[in-house]
């Protein structure tokens, strides 16, 4: 499992985010936070897979970089302070490709999934499903575990939808959406209690049928 060491390392980054101070503090960056989540990323893969075999992935593939790319961003601190994973079915950033989401910083950890990249034909695809069939749409996200989990269905939306679907939008406001993710945000202290991959499951195990439903959407059930 994840340490309270691993806290203290990303909580100590926040405040020295510089290189200098990085490669000073490398070895402890390996041993008390690469390492480890790299051998709980793998673990949490194992057991997700027992109930969504599509995840299928080695955890280096699920596992974004520490390093910012500064290029194009005003903010040129060259180190994330939070450590994230996610994993679907081909990896991190495919389109139209509905998986989990890890994040944990120094004060919060975020569990979730759904799409988050998608492109305009699966968006197209995804909005002609929901308007198909919107009380099955609306019953995965407003059941009560879901609810009670996540809240519900969270995305940037379009000002402006396709007119065939705004009947469907009516009825159904999300259909506007651009993204369509869940997300839990609970205290970063979780993860080093006895139970936190059995939390985290629950939470991924809650978010599946989603998952499922948006893969059909996409044509990748």
């Amino acid at each position: 499992m994840l340490t309270n060491e691993l806290l203290v390392f990303l909580k100590q980054l926040k405040k020295n985010n510089n290189r200098d101070w990085f490669q000073k503090n490398k070895k402890t960056y390996e041993k008390n936070v690469k390492e480890p989540f790299e051998a709980f990323v793998a673990q949490l893969i194992e057991n997700v897979a027992k109930f969504d075999p599509l995840i299928d992935l080695p955890a280096k593939k699920a596992i974004f970089r520490i390093y910012r790319d500064t290029r194009f961003s005003k903010d040129k601190t060259p180190y994330k302070t939070h450590i994230s994973a996610a994993f679907s079915p081909n990896g991190r950033k495919e389109a139209n490709d509905p998986g989990y989401y890890f994040h944990l910083d120094a004060s919060r950890l975020m569990i979730g999934g759904g799409a988050y990249f998608i492109d305009k034909e699966g968006l197209q695809a995804l909005r002609q499903h929901m308007a198909e069939d919107i009380p099955t749409f609306q019953k995965l996200y407003r059941g009560k575990r879901f609810a009670n989990l996540f809240d519900t269905i969270q995305g940037e939306a379009n000002k402006r939808i396709p007119k065939e679907f705004k009947t469907a939008f009516e009825k159904e406001p999300l259909i506007a959406n651009k993204q369509f993710y869940f997300m839990a945000e609970l205290p970063a202290k979780m993860i080093l209690e006895k139970d936190a991959m059995k939390t985290i499951l629950k939470h991924y195990k809650t978010g599946f049928a989603f998952n499922q439903y948006l893969r059909e959407a996409f044509g990748k059930s």
